[in-house]
């Protein structure tokens, strides 16, 4: 293939998508196959009036014809893969069949093949080229047509504003199927783009309640293990495994909600703080005017709740915990504050159990929503803040 695709507008090719017939309207087709059947006959009768050929010679009208017509189509497959030099040539061909019938007489038919080699020139080559090939063609419409330069010049004038009219149509419905290329590139982009969003959501989701899951389990089978060695009665360490277990049957239950959460079916947040808070036997405190949270918000809200819940179980056993959810302008606060320990020493030694993630986990998403954490002591407890946009 020896497409030159050059920067200069005159040695440039039509688009690939102008040069082919792909998206060209049915009605379109029909009326092009028309013209042509109809340019044609013309061609063929004109020859046959002209008395060029007369007795056998009458089979070489339709012969010249049938080659020129073979010579067309194979220049249209050439013109696609940007082969200039066989595209020439086979307009050449064309071109040497017409002169062939205004050598023999048949001047009608002779402008016409030359009519049809300048337009399809101008329509599918660079256009500095089928601007050379029009005017090498101009001499034969002067000594075709009767009226000379007159005629030449009307005729050469039309077949140059009819080829580049065909170019710029091809043109812009090449214009007009990169434009829907890209259009469906960037729809199918996008729709991988939300897929790939959505699972990293799920699979953060997933991860967060199990990591909430797995941590409480922790710390209800370390409190287990100190009992064991303290050498607690058997019904207090039963307790302690038999609400690991609990934690477990939460967890799984807990991922089933998430899943349910993300897909837009979701208790509200508030009655969910209540749920959680009564086990820990925290005070709740809402305020503002409540409404719909978006499903990232609202799950923000409800995994740090459950984390920090969790910290204060491990770190503070026995403190008085209080949650805040405030509804504001534009966006939804959080607020979980404990009193510190509180002398119960049913969890002592449970800090240094869990990952040790939790905060940065949390952290991480409320920044994923444009939104902010902060957490730390204070007085003589723990405060844990979130703000997300709502």
């Amino acid at each position: 293939m020896d497409r030159s695709r050059s920067t200069g507008r005159w040695l440039v090719w039509p688009a690939p998508e102008a040069l082919t017939r792909v998206g060209v309207p049915r009605g379109r087709l029909v009326i092009d196959g028309l013209l042509l059947t109809a340019i044609c006959s013309w061609i063929v009768a004109s020859a046959y009036i002209s008395g060029a050929f007369p007795g056998w010679y009458g089979v070489l009208p339709p012969l010249g014809l049938a080659l020129c017509v073979a010579a067309v189509v194979a220049y249209h497959a050439t013109t696609v893969a940007g082969q200039l030099s066989r595209s020439l040539g086979l307009l050449a061909l064309v071109a040497a069949a017409g002169l062939g019938a205004h050598a023999a007489g048949a001047h009608v038919s002779a402008t016409l093949i030359w009519i049809v080699v300048s337009v399809t020139a101008m329509e599918r080559l660079p256009l500095l080229v089928a601007l050379g090939t029009v005017l090498v063609l101009a001499g034969g419409f002067v000594d075709a047509d009767e009226t000379g330069f007159l005629g030449a010049g009307v005729t050469t004038a039309a077949v140059l504003l009819t080829g580049y009219s065909l170019r710029l149509d091809a043109q812009a419905r090449s214009a007009g199927f990169r434009l829907l290329a890209q259009e469906r590139a960037a729809r199918e982009a996008e729709a991988a783009s939300a897929a790939l969003t959505e699972r990293a959501r799920i699979a953060r989701e997933i991860h967060d309640v199990l990591a909430h899951s797995l941590s409480a389990q922790m710390v209800h089978l370390e409190a287990a293990r100190l009992q064991i060695e303290a050498g607690a009665r058997r019904e207090d360490v039963l307790e302690r495994v038999a609400a690991a277990r609990s934690m477990a049957r939460e967890g799984l239950a807990e991922t089933r909600h998430a899943l349910s959460a993300l897909r837009g079916d979701m208790v509200p947040v508030e009655d969910y703080l209540r749920e959680l808070a009564r086990g820990d036997r925290a005070e709740v405190e809402v305020v503002g005017e409540r409404r719909p949270l978006p499903a990232e918000a609202s799950q923000a809200v409800r995994r740090v709740a459950q984390e920090a819940l969790t910290n204060v179980r491990k770190h503070a056993p026995g403190a008085r915990t209080r949650l805040r959810l405030a509804y504001e302008t534009g966006e939804i606060a959080l607020e979980i504050r404990d009193s510190g320990a509180a002398g119960d020493t049913e969890g002592a030694g449970l800090s240094g159990s869990g990952s040790g993630y939790g905060l940065i986990g949390m952290r991480e998403r409320a920044e994923l929503l444009g939104g902010t954490l902060e957490a730390g002591p204070e007085d003589e407890g723990f405060a844990v803040r979130l703000r997300v946009p709502a």
